[in-house]
């Protein structure tokens, strides 16, 4: 195994655009660990508290799957404190594999990937308007992301990280609010541009405030700014949230792969 990743990785990568659309983007930062044979097996952990990514192809053979298991115990992965993005392939694999052990692993969250090839409008128009963040909105915008991450249970962080991630997303000029009719701000929505892509993230909506409709205007918005500018929006969603997954198939998204995360 390498530790390294080259163009073939990232033809490998290819097969599977939307799914590992993350780790394509990943693998391009610094990470603490990369391993590669550049055929059949890619393990990236960028650091804690991330997820470790393990990409495999669709016909990967029992050999194939024992291989990432046995690379993935090689290198101190197996300890317990680390969860895994990868194909229900891979994933029932591994918990077939340590169902008899302390670590036991199992399925954490269902992921599909979407992309929105032609955005539709919502079908039930929300109260209020789009907003574009300023430098003045950095204070709330830390509590709207912090509020997201505690809710999911995802990728959890401290409040300087948050505001150092504010800062970054109002000076991309990509992230939104939605503004209900008392000049509220009641949902969130950003976007990343990304080889073509406009990856669609931080979709949120403040309890008290949901039902509204919001989040389906606001994403849909946001889908289409980013789509005027040439890019495709896509996003992932926690497949388990059925009504929140309707809402974006409602305004275009198609899903185009699943993975789960396992701990």
């Amino acid at each position: 195994m390498d530790n390294f990743v080259d163009e073939r990785d990232y033809r490998l990568l290819e097969s599977d655009k939307y799914t590992f659309f993350v780790l394509g983007r990943i693998l391009k930062g610094k990470c603490d660990l990369i391993l590669s044979d550049h055929e059949k097996l890619i393990i990236c952990f960028s650091c804690t508290p991330f997820p470790v990514w393990i990409w495999t192809p669709d016909d990967a053979t029992e050999k194939d799957l024992e291989n990432a298991y046995k690379v993935v115990a090689e290198n101190g992965l197996l300890d317990g404190k680390h969860s895994f993005n990868v194909k229900y392939k891979l994933a029932e694999f591994f918990i077939n594999k340590t169902k008899d052990t302390l670590l036991n692993l199992k399925v954490k969250t269902n992921m599909f990937a979407y992309d929105c090839p032609q955005v539709k409008e919502p079908s039930t128009v929300a109260k209020g308007d789009i907003y574009k963040l300023t430098d003045a909105d950095e204070d709330e915008l830390v509590d709207f992301t912090e509020a997201f991450h505690n809710e999911l249970k995802l990728d959890q962080r401290d409040r300087k990280f948050y505001r150092e991630s504010a800062k970054a997303d109002i000076e991309s000029g990509n992230i939104f609010f939605w503004k209900n009719e008392k000049g509220e701000n009641v949902a969130s929505c950003k976007y990343r541009v990304d080889d073509g892509l406009g990856c669609i993230s931080l979709v949120y909506t403040k309890p008290e405030h949901r039902r509204g409709h919001y989040a389906e205007n606001l994403v849909s918005k946001v889908s289409q700014i980013a789509a005027a500018k040439g890019l495709t929006p896509m996003l992932y969603t926690d497949a388990d949230y059925v009504a929140s997954n309707a809402c974006y198939e409602k305004i275009g998204y198609i899903r185009r792969g699943e993975l789960c995360t396992i701990g």
